[in-house]
């Protein structure tokens, strides 16, 4: 079994690990993009949620499976690279770092965003100077400091949605009216137009919105080389993140159609609002706001790490520069933390130059990249089990459960949204410019990075063999 990189060092505890995947799946998805998917599907939203993180847990197990038979940095990409080979791992790499410059550029400027609700006098640019400015500065630090930030932030999240889910079920069960005449229970699944108000079409249509909300809880795959005790964390937080995950989606997606007929909702502004407003709390806007500020924190932390730790095992396996793979004295890959800090900064230029609709669509783009990488995963976790002799499948200490049907049907499912996505006019403009993103990383591949690892090889093979 190969070894993790020796530089990077081992200080995110089983807590970090944990909560960074819970958080980084609690999000913008399930604040603000919840609203459009309940406008789709409905109530039958529910049965959207509940099906793509069934999808999405197969896509961690199999992950697990990798990270804890062979933790090192760079994860899927690495993995990729062994069992699909070098260009495989090259498109796969480079796209999960493509995706967390594009989700983290959304990101930054929604902070700017939320901050001028406060401070509408100071200029967008710098609040979003300053975000990636501390945000950088800390991802130099040591992990631990990464770690520990991002578990706190993820807590706060967390914190608010429970108190979401409590303050419904107690308008629900104080019979609270959200309106004259208006009931305020689970009848409102069923009432308002049906389960399925939108037909089977309106659940299909929704499901480009919910698997975006599940991206990047594969994150924890990129934790693997620096993970203490990668053989115990990983196992538990996979197994503990997808129950939660459901259990929060689900269980705020069933309080706000309870208490609000499914049309209202977004309506008014975030349907976190429309909780609070109800309950009485005067400062609701200020109250999400806290919120929503600490949860774009830490998905800017979140895409720095990310991002950074995939080009830093990149660098190593010769698909990026090598600078990237240099060490600073902490155990991190500064220069991949720097690149990444510039590309966010881009982000504020391309704020004020490109019009709302265009950024929207590049926003959409990272759902393709997001299923693009999920896919290659679940693909890269088969290549490895059909590498394996029976005895050392019987070895591996985390297995694919329902091995192979599971995976088989969360490929199939993986390869049906990407239909979604080409089917329904809103989003085929994102797959067209997935599709062209993939064709360009192939050109690269066979451009540069293929001929430049054919010439290392002849040096390499032209070198004399010492004598003993």
């Amino acid at each position: 079994m190969q070894q993790p990189a020796k530089g990077l060092k081992r200080g995110l505890s089983a807590r970090h690990i944990r909560f960074m995947a819970l958080g980084s799946a609690i999000g913008t998805g399930l604040f603000y993009g919840s609203a459009s998917a309940i406008q789709m599907a409905g109530p039958a939203v529910l049965l959207a949620y509940l099906i793509g993180g069934a999808a999405v847990f197969m896509v961690m197990r199999a992950l697990g499976e990798m990270a804890v038979h062979n933790p090192v940095a760079g994860s899927f990409g690495h993995y990729a690279s062994t069992y699909l080979g070098p260009m495989a791992g090259f498109i796969l790499g480079w796209t999960y770092a493509f995706e967390m410059v594009i989700v983290g550029m959304a990101d930054v400027t929604a902070f700017g965003i939320y901050m001028g609700f406060w401070f509408p006098e100071v200029s967008r640019w710098i609040w979003v100077l300053g975000i990636v400015s501390v945000v950088g500065g800390l991802n130099l630090c040591n992990v631990k400091v990464f770690g520990e930030m991002e578990f706190w932030l993820s807590l706060l999240k967390v914190a608010a949605i429970v108190a979401m889910i409590l303050g419904g079920f107690g308008i629900m069960l104080f019979g609270i009216s959200t309106a004259p005449g208006q009931a305020t229970d689970i009848s409102n699944l069923w009432t308002q137009g049906g389960f399925m108000p939108n037909g089977v079409g309106g659940l299909i249509a929704s499901f480009a919105v919910v698997m975006f909300a599940f991206g990047g809880i594969e994150i924890i795959g990129v934790t693997a080389g620096e993970a203490k005790d990668p053989h115990r964390v990983l196992p538990k937080a996979i197994n503990a993140v997808p129950l939660r995950i459901l259990l929060f989606y689900v269980l705020t997606m069933l309080v706000l159609m309870s208490i609000f007929p499914w049309q209202q909702i977004g309506s008014q502004g975030s349907p976190f609002v429309q909780i609070f407003d109800h309950l009485g709390i005067s400062s609701a806007a200020t109250i999400l706001n806290i919120v929503v500020i600490s949860a774009a924190v830490s998905a800017i932390n979140s895409d720095i790490f990310g991002a950074g730790r995939m080009m830093y095992g990149l660098a190593q396996q010769g698909h990026a520069p090598k600078g990237f793979a240099q060490l600073s004295r902490n155990g991190v890959p500064w220069l991949t933390v720097i690149v990444m800090s510039c590309a966010l900064l881009l982000g504020v230029l391309l704020n004020y130059l490109i019009p709302e609709n265009v950024f929207l669509l590049i926003a959409s783009i990272a759902t393709f990249a997001t299923v693009w990488v999920w896919l290659m995963i679940l693909f890269t976790q088969v290549a490895m089990r059909r590498s394996m002799t029976a005895e050392q499948v019987a070895q591996l200490k985390f297995p694919v459960p329902f091995w192979p049907y599971a995976p088989m049907a969360a490929i199939a499912f993986m390869l049906f949204v990407f239909g979604v996505l080409g089917y329904f006019p809103d989003t085929q403009a994102a797959l067209i410019v997935g599709v062209v993103w993939i064709v360009l990383l192939v050109l690269a591949y066979l451009t540069w990075v293929k001929p430049a690892a054919a010439q290392a090889a002849r040096v390499t093979s032209d070198q004399p063999v010492s004598q003993p």
